[in-house]
């Protein structure tokens, strides 16, 4: 009856089995390859840091798309003005963004034209220097007409006493 151990010899270093023999030098291949032993297979883009699939097709595609991916950039005339309500109220730069919670890069990229606007940082430098500052992207609101989605050009007659202008009229 076994114990549960097995002490038999076990051979780990080599096989039985013969493997083949793979041929190292340029001469012993081509012989390999004139015998049918070997065969071999060019791979495309081997070596290289580019996907298979990339071709000429996603290039062209690339080359068609001419949209504009540029940035809004403060306008000049917010940048004066910023420049000047700072120097009006004797504040440097480093005290205006001190002042409202932002970097002295910040107010440098806005004097100078280069930075992105953003609304939130034009408000507090507003309520900071005491001025109202011109908004970039902000067209004039234009005047409600009749047009525009007033009542007064309604068709079914004149407009109703306390009509909001929009939505159904009021239950009674």
């Amino acid at each position: 009856m076994p114990t549960g151990q097995d002490w038999g010899a076990v051979n780990v270093g080599s096989s039985s089995v013969r493997k083949k023999t793979v041929p190292k030098t340029a001469h012993g291949i081509t012989q390999a390859k004139a015998a049918g032993l070997l065969a071999t297979e060019k791979k495309f883009g081997a070596g290289g840091n580019r996907s298979a699939h990339s071709g000429a097709g996603v290039n062209a595609k690339k080359l068609e798309e001419t949209d504009e991916l540029k940035h809004s950039k403060v306008d000049k005339s917010l940048s004066k003005a910023i420049m000047q309500a700072r120097t009006a109220k004797k504040l440097t730069q480093k005290d205006l963004a001190t002042a409202i919670n932002e970097k002295p890069q910040v107010i440098a990229e806005y004097e100078s034209g280069k930075a992105i606007p953003n609304p939130q940082i034009i408000s507090k430098m507003e309520r900071k220097l005491g001025v109202k500052l011109p908004r970039p992207g902000k067209k004039p609101a234009a005047s409600k007409t009749a047009s525009a989605g007033g009542t007064a050009g309604r068709a079914g007659g004149p407009p109703r006493a306390g009509a909001r202008g929009s939505g159904p009229p009021k239950r009674k």
